[in-house]
């Protein structure tokens, strides 16, 4: 997408058809899932403007649910908008790296793209019970929270179930397959954690050791 696109009106309405596909994946994974990309019924675009409100309602969730109800899960004296985004767009980037790398080595057809915004629109229950979730927390005593909790496992287990299903249809795999690539993936993110954490710790110890060399030639030199 060019900034000489946005100016089109088309490209506005065809934004709007793949962030209604959307609700067509959830109720027919299967089918959906197979179409996404196949027939060009998603784009990274659409996937990038979910993944922000995914992110964006999260921070809401976290802000304007009732106090009551997220009281136990939530410390407000020390929330942090920015680690509540990345809680989001982190696991699901990691997610799609690691996955195309290891489809990649077993014969997987799906690109990372495609399991970028399979792996997006996988989390669309999440998206709208989250959503739901701020509203109900509203008029719900603190006794009938856990209505509010049920309707956030359901939607993640949903959302889960959707990304085993995106990945065993865009990769053409069976569920076996799909499982396992998935565990791979898992396997694949704590690796590039590690990898992360170990090079800014050495990156960190650099910068420490560079500073206080240059605070000890100034203490002899002065």
């Amino acid at each position: 997408m060019t900034f000489a696109s946005l100016k089109q009106k088309d490209t506005y309405k065809r934004l709007g058809a793949e962030l209604r596909y959307s609700l067509y994946c959830i109720f027919h994974p299967a089918d959906g899932f197979w179409c996404l990309t196949r027939e060009n019924k998603a784009s990274v675009a659409s996937a990038n403007i979910m993944l922000a409100l995914y992110a964006i309602i999260e921070v809401l969730r976290l802000t304007l649910t009732k106090f009551h109800v997220l009281r136990e899960y939530v410390n407000v004296e020390y929330f942090n908008a920015l680690y509540a985004i990345g809680s989001i767009i982190l696991p699901i980037v990691l997610w799609s790296v690691a996955n195309w790398s290891f489809t990649t080595l077993m014969n997987g057809k799906g690109r990372l793209s495609d399991v970028y915004i399979a792996t997006v629109y996988a989390f669309t229950p999440a998206i709208i019970c989250n959503a739901a979730g701020i509203v109900i927390s509203q008029f719900i005593s603190y006794d009938e929270r856990a209505l509010y909790q049920t309707m956030l496992v359901i939607s993640m287990i949903w959302s889960v179930m959707l990304v085993l299903v995106a990945m065993m249809q865009i990769h053409d795999y069976t569920m076996l397959k799909a499982v396992g690539s998935s565990i791979l993936s898992i396997f694949g993110i704590g690796f590039m954690l590690f990898i992360f954490m170990l090079f800014f710790s050495l990156i960190s110890d650099s910068v420490m050791y560079f500073i206080s060399l240059v605070r000890e030639i100034t203490f002899r030199l002065y």
